[in-house]
């Protein structure tokens, strides 16, 4: 897959360079979900058959990341994590429009004009509720009209699991709910988060615990406070283990900034500055305050017997 990043509006180099017949799905694609995941593989269905290469064409950074809305809590799917994914769904180019102030206030008119028509697509993918241009004053209908004579327009229906439409919003609100079975239903996949092993506390090898203290490599959205079985990479090497997210009440008080502490199981190697990505399988339970750290010790080794009892049925 090729990655492509791309101002507005395109400049005739950048058109004559990338400007072909193609299919392309339109979107954000934070979380790339279930959702997410039908209109592309409409896109790459669409492109097959056609004989073109396969598009997607996305922002960054996210809109309401630019714009400073308020129920902005981060990324489900950093651009990394989405180019990675990307890449093993059959998709052929990636554009990246970089979202701007400018851009917001282009009109849905201009974009299709300036962004759209340049690269000559065949056809547009769209979810059904995908809104474009400033004020997201356009839609798939308007898209369709605007492209009439140069590209067809293909609108994919709701994704619907239980009669409930998937939505990035919904796996946000699971998430820091702590109802990480119904996210990871809607991704497709277990949530995980990336990140780099730095120096901690180093409280945990003191109680028999030692962790892995991540960094993390995006601004991630955060789960909900607690313990997680997780499953770790570090680069090929799989490993299993229980994370906790929080901010460890039981040796700090009035801390608010969490940290990400993963204890893998039956490994002693030193992985300081390693790249991890942790795969979140199951929530244990919420984070609490514990009286002592000898009660701390007894409900970090149930977490460990739960999170393994938990990662065998995967198997």
């Amino acid at each position: 897959m090729k990655t492509v990043t791309l101002n507005y509006p395109i400049t005739p180099e950048a058109a004559k360079e990338w400007g072909q017949p193609q299919v392309a799905a339109l979107g954000q694609f934070d979380g790339l979900h279930r959702g997410h995941a039908a209109v592309i593989a409409s896109a790459v269905a669409e492109a097959r058959r056609l004989g073109v290469p396969a598009a997607v064409i996305t922002f960054h950074p996210h809109p309401k990341d630019v714009m400073g809305k308020g129920d902005y809590e981060g990324y489900l799917t950093p651009l990394q994590d989405k180019q990675e994914i990307l890449a093993g769904m059959g998709v052929d180019l990636l554009y990246i429009i970089e979202f701007n102030e400018q851009l917001s206030r282009v009109s849905p008119h201009d974009f299709v004009t300036g962004m759209i028509f340049p690269l000559e697509l065949a056809t547009a993918v769209v979810g059904f509720d995908f809104r474009f241009g400033y004020k997201g004053e356009g839609d798939a209908e308007m898209l369709r009209e605007l492209g009439s004579g140069r590209m067809e327009v293909i609108t994919t229906p709701p994704f619907l699991i239980g009669g409930e439409k998937v939505s990035s919003s919904g796996i946000r609100k699971s998430l820091l709910s702590g109802d990480l079975a119904l996210a990871n239903s809607w991704f497709g996949r277990p949530y995980h988060l990336c990140g780099t092993v730095v120096d901690g506390e180093k409280r945990g090898r003191t109680i028999g615990f030692p962790t892995a203290n991540l960094r993390l490599a995006d601004r991630y959205v955060v789960p909900a406070k607690g313990v997680y079985a997780v499953k770790a990479y570090d680069g090929e090497t799989a490993l299993t283990g229980v994370m906790n997210v929080g901010v460890k009440p039981t040796f700090h008080d009035g801390s608010i900034q969490p940290s990400f502490e993963v204890h893998l199981f039956d490994f002693a190697q030193d992985i300081y500055g390693h790249d991890l990505k942790v795969e979140l399988i199951s929530f244990i339970r919420p984070e609490r305050k514990f009286e002592s750290v000898g009660a701390l010790i007894a409900q970090i080794g149930e977490d460990a017997e739960t999170a393994k009892r938990l990662l065998a049925q995967l198997h």
